[in-house]
């Protein structure tokens, strides 16, 4: 029986200490961090979302990531009491009435300041807060109840203008779902069930009544 050597050409020392010296490759949070990053770049001069309503091509290069961001949360549970309990400050949304309202806010002789979602899950309570700088906003209470590991059920109770010595209430309207389909020490991503969307981070302070 004939036996048959296989001849490799041996590497050359130099090769050999280069191979040596190339650093392993790392996956560590470089891949995960990518989408998160490519989102926050989309959406950094879109004013809240007010240039997006005027741009249908940057909405879907900012929902692709959105939807990139919902794959890299599937497997999160993102209601849970200490994660999901804080102040939390609008950075993007294509909320209608939300957008109207920033975009408006001259009628109260102001810009729109911080807008808010103020959430407590161990009370069951959400705020959602318009902020009308240096004393004014607006306001609407709900109840929340926590649906599955990424949904959040709420019903509106109450809504408030307030001024700086005044406050007119208003009729509760509204109840409905949302869920936050990515959730980290610093951002949420949320989809609503009108199918709207909203990128929040967490304010450097807490909101109270």
């Amino acid at each position: 029986m004939a036996i048959c050597f296989s001849l490799r050409p041996i590497p050359s020392l130099p090769l050999l200490l280069t191979e040596a010296r190339r650093p392993a490759a790392r996956c560590s949070l470089t891949a995960a961090a990518s989408p998160k990053s490519r989102l926050l770049s989309l959406i950094a001069d879109q004013d809240r979302g007010l240039k997006t309503q005027r741009d249908p091509s940057t909405l879907s290069s900012i929902i692709a990531a959105i939807d990139d961001m919902a794959a890299l949360g599937s497997d999160m549970v993102t209601t849970d009491g200490p994660l999901l309990s804080a102040t939390w400050r609008l950075l993007w949304t294509t909320e209608k009435e939300q957008l109207f309202i920033i975009e408006n806010a001259r009628w109260f002789g102001t810009a729109a300041g911080d807008v808010l979602q103020v959430i407590d899950v161990d009370r069951g309570v959400l705020n959602n807060v318009i902020t009308f700088p240096p004393d004014g906003v607006f306001f609407v209470r709900s109840t929340i109840q926590i649906a599955s590991e990424q949904r959040v059920n709420f019903k509106f109770t109450s809504a408030v203008l307030r001024g700086k010595s005044w406050e007119v209430p208003l009729p509760p309207f509204g109840q409905g779902w949302f869920e936050s389909v990515y959730i980290d020490d610093e951002i949420r991503v949320v989809k609503d069930i009108r199918g709207d969307y909203l990128i929040v981070d967490r304010a450097p302070y807490d909101w109270k009544e």
